[in-house]
C-alpha cells in the first residue's frame, strides 16, 4: 500500500512538471514545423469544414442545451485559456464562475473581460496542483481540454474530487479510433512538439470515463463527414456540395449517439457526464 501512495504520489509529480512545460508551450506558441503543419491543417482546413457544413454552431447550441439553467449554479470553466465560445455565458449566468489554465498570459485577458462580474474570477492555476482547493462544482465545462491528461485515472480522480453530488461535466475531445486517423497520428507524432500533453481519446478512455461517469448523452462528429474535402474535387455546384456535407454530419451526429462502433469512426466527441452517487 505504502508502494502505491509513493508511485501514485510521483506520477503526480511528473504530470504537474508535464503542465509547467505545456504552460510554457502555449505562453511562447513556439512549435516546430511539423506541428505548424498539422496544426495548419487542424485549424485551417478541418476548421473551415466544421463551419461550413455547421458542425461548430451545432455543438454550441448543444452545449447551451446541456448548460440550462445556471442561476444556482457553481462553474468550472477548465482549460478555457482566454475564454472560449461559451465562457462569457457561463459567467454571466451562473452563480459562481471560475475559469483556470496553465497559461497566465490567457488568463490576464480573461480577466480582464470578466472585471465588471462580480460572482467571476479567473487564475493560472493547474487543476492537479494542491493549490486548487475550490470545489463543490454543479458543472465543469472542459470544451478541448481532457485530452491533455496522459493519466486518465488521475484525472478522474480530481474530477470527481472537484464535482458536487449529481453535478457534470461536458467535454469536447478528439478522438483517434479512426483507422485513418489513427495513422496520420501515429506517423506524425514522434515530430510533434506537444506530444506530451496530447492524448486523443482511445476506446480504452471513452470506456473509463464510460465507467466512472454516467454518460448522459453524446454526439460525435467527423466521421463520414471528415471526407469532406474530397467532394470539393468534383464537379458539383457549391449548393450540392454543401448539401452533402451537411447530411454527412447530421449522419455522424445521430449515429454516434447509439452506436460506439459508429461513433469509433468519428474525430471528435462531445458528452454530457454526470457524477454517479
Amino acid at each position: 500500500m505504502e508502494d502505491k501512495i509513493k508511485f501514485d504520489r510521483m506520477e503526480q509529480r511528473e504530470t504537474i512538471e508535464t503542465n509547467i512545460r505545456q504552460a510554457e508551450f502555449y505562453q511562447n506558441k513556439k512549435k516546430n514545423f511539423a506541428t505548424k503543419i498539422w496544426f495548419s491543417l487542424r485549424n485551417g482546413m478541418l476548421q473551415k469544414v466544421r463551419k461550413s457544413i455547421g458542425v461548430e454552431k451545432q455543438i454550441n447550441e448543444l452545449h447551451l442545451e446541456w448548460c440550462g439553467d445556471l442561476s444556482n449554479k457553481k462553474v468550472l470553466d477548465l482549460g478555457c485559456y482566454a475564454g472560449n465560445s461559451l465562457s462569457m455565458h457561463l459567467a454571466l449566468n451562473s452563480k459562481e464562475y471560475i475559469a483556470i489554465d496553465l497559461s497566465e498570459k490567457g488568463i490576464s485577458h480573461l480577466r480582464n473581460r470578466l472585471k465588471n462580474i462580480e460572482h467571476a474570477n479567473a487564475f493560472a492555476m493547474d487543476f492537479l496542483s494542491e493549490e486548487f482547493t475550490e470545489k463543490d462544482f454543479d458543472l465543469i465545462y472542459a470544451y478541448g481540454v481532457l485530452h491533455h491528461f496522459k493519466d486518465v485515472e488521475m484525472l478522474i480522480g480530481r474530477l470527481k474530487e472537484k464535482l458536487n453530488t449529481n453535478g457534470t461535466i461536458i467535454s469536447n475531445d478528439p478522438l483517434q479510433t479512426s483507422l485513418p486517423i489513427k495513422l496520420i497520428r501515429t506517423i506524425y507524432r514522434p515530430f510533434q512538439s506537444d506530444k506530451d500533453w496530447e492524448w486523443p481519446f482511445s476506446k480504452k478512455v471513452y470506456y473509463q470515463f464510460e465507467s466512472a461517469f454516467k454518460i448522459k448523452e453524446r454526439r460525435a462528429m467527423l466521421g463520414k463527414a471528415k471526407w469532406f474535402f474530397i467532394v470539393n474535387f468534383l464537379p458539383l455546384s457549391a449548393e450540392k456540395k454543401l448539401a452533402i456535407g451537411k447530411k454527412w454530419h447530421r449522419e455522424d451526429w445521430e449515429k454516434s449517439r447509439d452506436s460506439d462502433s459508429y461513433m469509433f469512426r468519428c474525430m471528435h466527441l462531445t458528452m454530457l457526464m454526470q457524477k454517479k452517487d
